[in-house]
């Protein structure tokens, strides 16, 4: 190898980086998104009525409210089963180790090359007797070591990103957790209001039942008619059909649960009957749009999706100026293997190695283009995800203040309904009504019985959906961590 004077390696980098100085940087292509700020959003009325009487945020086990052990323990065991959490995992695995093989960038490398060739060598070459217009090996072994110098940070930056990457995961993976964790709790309300229910047609079906009797006996005495009976009589098998629909919702209900724990429909045979109560006041922590940057996961990971990108750019920008890497070898080199690991037969060389785009078709403006539609993208969506996570959580406060007074509303109209039937059955029996009151006043009863279930049940599922929209819970911190924060 031709000796390079340290002058003349200087005068190949200056020229090289004049060559790209003078080259085709692109002008005018920059990003033309802007994130929002959230503090700037107005969260509308809703959000700032429950900022005036802020409550501590809620744990991070927020679904501990509604004291249910059963419930507690199909969160936990699906947190740990369901494949859906196994795969989040796996992608924050993913993005680790192509970090890793980022970082590897920053590090010079060794490797190991050999090369045994048998080879017909010309005549018209150095190439010395007897080897000369003859068959003979040509053998090569080299240890070589690169360090690229990075001058422009291109390896740098593609670390940031790959780095941006595996927090983007890391909050994807809390995402679906968190959504696992809602999944569940809203299945395991509907599944309460299923027995709920079950219990209202189970006693219609004792009410019309125990009409049934009544009119079989005022007809032995006389006292009714045979449209009478058949009436009462057809709507017993009616209230029956019902029980059974609902039975099998239950069983669906179970497995659904069964398959969010990540188990087969057996496991779903043992859940039993739900006990969930909920009686508190709604209250939200202060400064919601600001608390919802670093609380919600999917805002979060789409804010390092937008760090991310703008490293792209960066990397895409570095391409455009000249690679420089430091190239050093030292090994054996000989034709035959008769002197082939001896002295004389060593090699040994170092010196830049430069590489200079020049001319590339505009492959790198284009490549630059990509990166900053990537980065408009990755803003417009971070946007769109606050501005969503914003209504969701207004929109359910707005719900859950409604189902608060129809709850009110709805318990004095179920208690109503129960007078009315208590009354129209006591003339029925003492033959003061008919048996068309009676049934009217027991539909009215059985509706809405069925309203207070599924206000409720609103109730309850409202909350959980609330708990998602402003990303759950935070860990329960302990008096020494809290101490040492300070």
């Amino acid at each position: 190898m031709p000796k390079i004077s340290k002058i003349n390696c200087f005068a190949m980098i200056a020229v090289t980086m004049t060559l790209s100085g003078c080259a085709r940087f692109p002008v005018g292509v920059s990003p033309s998104s802007q994130q929002l700020e959230p503090g700037k959003l107005d969260a509308g009325s809703a959000i700032r009525s429950m900022a005036k009487q802020p409550s501590p945020w809620p744990l991070q086990e927020w679904w501990k409210i509604y004291g249910d052990p059963q419930l507690d323990r199909l969160v936990t065991e699906a947190t740990a089963d369901n494949p859906t959490m196994h795969i989040a995992q796996a992608r924050i695995k993913i993005s680790q180790a192509l970090s890793g093989a980022a970082k590897a960038a920053l590090f010079p490398y060794i490797q190991a090359d050999a090369s045994f060739t048998r080879e017909l060598f010309t005549e018209q070459e150095f190439i010395p007797p007897p080897y000369a217009g003859n068959w003979a090996w040509y053998n090569l072994a080299t240890v070589d070591l690169v360090y690229d110098l990075d001058l422009w940070g291109k390896n740098r930056s593609a670390l940031a990103e790959a780095l941006d990457y595996v927090q983007m995961t890391t909050a994807e993976a809390q995402e679906v957790r968190l959504a696992l964790d809602t999944a569940i709790v809203r299945a395991y309300v509907q599944l309460s209001l299923q027995f709920v229910l079950l219990d209202v047609a189970q006693e219609t079906l004792h009410q019309r039942q125990e009409i049934f009797n009544i009119i079989q006996k005022r007809m032995s005495a006389g006292l009714a008619t045979e449209i009478d009976l058949r009436q009462a009589e057809t709507v017993v098998p009616a209230a029956r059909a019902e029980i059974e629909r609902i039975s099998e919702s239950i069983e669906l209900m179970r497995n659904l649960l069964s398959a969010l724990a990540g188990k087969g429909p057996g496991y779903g045979e043992q859940i039993h009957r739900p006990t969930l109560s909920l009686n508190l006041p709604i209250q939200l922590p202060s400064a919601i749009p600001a608390d919802l940057l670093g609380r919600r996961p999917d805002v979060v990971a789409q804010r390092w999706r937008v760090e991310a990108a703008s490293k792209g750019i960066e990397v895409a920008k570095a391409a455009f100026y000249p690679n420089i890497n430091l190239t050093a070898f030292v090994g054996w080199e000989s034709l035959g293997f008769a002197k082939f690991l001896s002295p004389e037969s060593m090699i040994s060389g170092f010196g830049p190695a430069i590489s200079l785009p020049i001319f590339e078709g505009g492959r790198l403006r284009s490549q630059l283009r990509v990166s900053t539609a990537e980065y408009d993208i990755a803003v417009e969506s971070y946007n769109n995800t606050l501005i969503r996570a914003l209504e969701k959580v207004a929109n359910q406060i707005v719900t859950m203040r409604s189902l608060e007074k129809q709850r009110t509303e709805t318990y004095q109209a179920n208690s109503l309904a129960g007078r009315a039937y208590d009354i129209a059955l006591y003339g029925f029996r003492s033959g003061l009504t008919d048996y068309l009151n009676v049934l009217n006043a027991q539909n009215q009863t059985l509706l809405e019985a069925q309203r207070k279930a599924q206000v409720d049940a609103r109730f309850l599922d409202a909350y959980a959906a609330l708990m998602q929209a402003i990303g759950g819970g935070v860990p329960v911190t302990s008096p020494a961590n809290q101490g040492g924060s300070r």
